[in-house]
């Protein structure tokens, strides 16, 4: 896992080289990332509890779905291609781009391209990679997020404060 090649990019999204994911988080250089908000009929927000043995934000909950933009890939493709392997479900039909959020420090230096989507489950979650999921209530996400809850990654509340607005 640690191996996957990914972009690495200059400071305005620009692809400069293909790094080893370890490498690129160990430097904290630039790269890309999707975050994928899966909504329900009651719109609620699916979120996911990342895995204890991930290397960044282990046991912490995190977006429907998410994941590095791998090299050659673009954001959609790579949108795609994480809510079926994380959640065993294709959102194609209702995945829509909302908006993107620049690298920074809080992002783990990605540029982060957010979607949303709408299904009702039932998910297969990724074995090894999430731990659990739930369906939350948004007035108690935006509580949580008000609140910097630190059961929450970091990337989740920037890009939810993004959301609300």
């Amino acid at each position: 896992m640690n191996q996957e090649l990914i972009a690495v990019v200059d400071e305005n999204d620009q692809f400069i080289d293909n790094q080893p994911r370890n490498k690129v988080h160990q430097l904290g250089l630039r790269h890309r990332a999707v975050h994928i908000l899966v909504f329900n009929d009651q719109q609620q927000l699916f979120l996911q509890k990342r895995s204890l043995s991930k290397d960044i934000n282990a046991g912490l909950w995190d977006t429907s779905a998410a994941g590095h933009v791998d090299a050659g890939e673009t954001y959609d493709v790579c949108a795609h291609r994480e809510t079926i392997e994380e959640l065993g479900v294709c959102v194609d039909a209702t995945l829509s781009f909302l908006f993107k959020l620049p690298a920074h420090p809080q992002t783990g230096m990605e540029f982060v391209q957010v979607y949303r989507s709408m299904h009702n489950g039932p998910f297969t979650l990724e074995e090894g990679a999430i731990d659990g999921g739930q369906w939350v209530d948004i007035k108690e996400i935006s509580q949580r997020v008000a609140d910097n809850d630190p059961t929450l990654t970091d990337t989740f509340k920037s890009l939810w404060q993004q959301f609300e607005e």
